[in-house]
């Protein structure tokens, strides 16, 4: 996919996008290439999002079989268990998309994301990573750092009604117009490390509940050893304690992170439909942005709470643009 033009098929089929973003941009989404590792509801809807606008290639990472679970918000496996014949999530899903747009290539890659070395991720300009570990998060964004080019990285998780996408673009530069001439804007982000590492009282006083109350979640699963989602009702005494400590080392007031906020976000095992529609939809947008060159990036994290259907964009960094 590393030709300059579109083909007469890809003109015809992406005719309606060309009109409205232009044919360089959709020359530059059709020689992308786009790794998503972790395939819940939200994730397929950003998959199939990409894949209908007509990215070069996806491919697809999450070796887990399918439970009753993940069928609640992933429309892209078949529910005829007859179906499945030993295939992985990524498997049954990657059968799913090539019928979505046979001109984009979907393929899966088996193993751990967190295990492939620095030169595995040169082969793509975008990685997704989603229902991970901390540590995985972390991980992957590093790698992603150590590369000479810049692979544009995304976090995104939705807990109940709720959902959080981060984004690190790094260094991006990009134009727009002003009134009647272009201007370049730069735009620094800082790792996923560094920014969930920024002191609580040093941020603005309204940044969102969602923010602390991902972390402190993040925060205790890590140390429990638990997976994302593998929480109850059951754990919020001690997600309080932890908390309160959290709260106590960095000088925020408990208020910040409700007891009812962390309770709907551990009771929530399971992720809820529209939410996964809403932010999966903003996760498409900011990545087809991205690649196309289009309008003004995300910086850098987004949050979405379907109990007052509001999005919200939080600029957790020491320089803000």
């Amino acid at each position: 996919m590393d030709r300059e033009e579109l083909t007469e098929q890809e003109t015809a089929l992406y005719d309606r996008q060309i009109r409205v973003w232009g044919v360089d941009a959709q020359r530059r989404l059709s020689k992308s290439h786009i790794l998503v590792s972790g395939l819940k509801g939200t994730v397929v809807e950003f998959c199939k999002n990409v894949v209908l606008a007509g990215v070069g290639s996806l491919t697809l990472n999450d070796d887990r079989p399918v439970t009753d679970e993940l069928l609640s918000a992933n429309f892209l496996v078949p529910p005829d268990e007859n179906m499945y014949g030993g295939k992985s999530v990524a498997e049954l899903c990657c059968d799913s998309l090539k019928d979505f747009n046979p001109m984009v290539r979907v393929a899966v890659q088996k193993g751990d994301v967190s295990s492939f070395d620095v030169d595995f991720f040169d082969k793509f300009d975008v990685v997704v990573v989603s229902c991970c570990s901390l540590t995985t998060k972390k991980l992957v964004n590093e790698k992603c750092r150590k590369l000479s080019k810049r692979v544009a990285f995304y976090t995104v998780d939705c807990r109940d009604s709720c959902g959080e996408i981060f984004v690190d673009l790094q260094d991006y530069i990009y134009s727009k117009k002003k009134l009647e001439e272009t201007i370049e804007c730069i735009l620094l982000y800082p790792s996923f490390e560094d920014a969930i590492a920024m002191p609580w009282r040093s941020l603005p006083k309204r940044v969102s509940k969602l923010y602390f109350a991902m972390r402190v979640i993040e925060r205790f699963e890590e140390a429990e050893g638990r997976k994302p989602g593998e929480t109850s009702t059951a754990d919020l005494p001690n997600v309080l304690k932890l908390r309160k400590d959290l709260c106590e080392a960095h000088s925020l007031s408990e208020s910040q992170i409700p007891d009812s906020l962390l309770e709907r976000l551990l009771a929530g095992t399971r992720e809820f439909p529209p939410v996964c529609a809403i932010v999966g939809g903003i996760l498409g947008q900011e990545v087809i942005k991205v690649i196309s060159g289009k309008g003004d990036p995300l910086k850098n994290f987004f949050f979405f709470d379907a109990m007052d259907g509001k999005g919200i964009i939080e600029d957790i960094s020491k320089t803000s643009s």
